[in-house]
């Protein structure tokens, strides 16, 4: 894990800040174009964030990239957190964030300059389960990628050591029964500290994407919310999919165990799995990014556009 492969300073693609409202609260947006697109109508690519992503968290290489190959890109931040508003402040519900990810893909089919009929769906580790989840009710979008996703909750809190999983009900308790503000942990820490992800290289990762950004990270998240993570098992809706998906993993991630056995039992056609050698965070990061990029380009261009 080095760097990001851009920097802000580094984009060629123009981009437009807007948004929508989502059950009255509002979602905010940014649409990428190419630089030289002008008013041509272009395919689309959605993405899907993670556990504690925001716009700007670790993905602009990817739309950089994705808007170099052809595509408009759009990003937003889930309610509640980065730009958008809503309280209280960072709590994440599974449920929740699929349902406004569908809002999003409404909204950017309703965009002009955009072919609602070649949009994919990109959506990378607690957002790769919702990538999944979304390409099995979308039996109309082009297609789907899902990076280092996480697709079996269960899979994902039995990774996590038993002391640590006692403090995480202690801490979900108090945040459940005290009044007022959430009970905030942090989202990411070097490892051994307290955090919702303390392994493979998490600490290390938001540092280096501090640095490229320029920007600081809010990282906190309510103790709540690591009550949402067992329960949401998005693999079974793997069967679903009737539309090109991508599934790729990252052999040595213990944040969200890429579960290959139960993606291959599912003997859907449809799915393409495929894996880089390479922990939760590395894909972000050079040199495991040019790695992952060059397999999503390749799917990309095998689809019927």
């Amino acid at each position: 894990m080095e760097s990001l492969r851009y920097s802000p300073a580094d984009m060629t693609c123009h981009s437009e800040r807007t948004g929508f409202y989502y059950q009255g609260t509002w979602c905010a947006v940014t649409l990428y174009r190419p630089a030289d697109a002008g008013d041509a109508v272009l395919p689309a690519i959605l993405m899907v964030h993670g556990w504690g992503g925001t716009q700007d968290t670790l993905t602009l290489p990817f739309y950089e990239e994705f808007t170099r190959a052809g595509f408009a890109v759009m990003t937003f931040d889930y309610i509640g957190w980065g730009d958008s508003a809503g309280l209280p402040r960072h709590t994440i519900s599974a449920r929740g964030r699929v349902r406004e990810a569908d809002a999003a893909l409404a909204f950017l089919k309703s965009r002009p300059g955009v072919n609602k009929n070649q949009i994919v769906v990109w959506g990378s580790s607690f957002g790769g389960g919702h990538a999944v989840e979304l390409a099995a009710e979308h039996p109309e979008l082009l297609g789907a990628i899902a990076q280092v996703p996480m697709l079996d909750g269960l899979a994902a809190v039995r990774a996590v050591p038993l002391a640590r999983l006692l403090r995480f009900g202690l801490y979900c308790l108090v945040d459940l029964i005290k009044p007022g503000q959430p009970v905030y942990i942090p989202v990411v820490s070097a490892p051994g500290a307290f955090s919702s992800m303390d392994r493979d290289d998490a600490g290390k990762a938001l540092a280096l994407g501090e640095q490229s950004a320029g920007r600081v990270y809010d990282n906190r998240v309510a103790a709540r919310s690591l009550m949402t993570m067992g329960p949401y098992r998005p693999f079974k809706r793997l069967k679903d999919i009737r539309i090109p998906t991508l599934l790729l993993g990252a052999t040595g991630d213990t944040v969200a165990p890429f579960v290959a056995d139960k993606i291959r039992r599912v003997d859907n056609p449809h799915l393409t799995l495929d894996t880089v050698d390479a922990n939760h965070f590395e894909p972000y990061f050079e040199p495991v990014f040019s790695r992952v990029i060059s397999k999503q380009l390749a799917f990309l261009k095998s689809l019927a556009l």
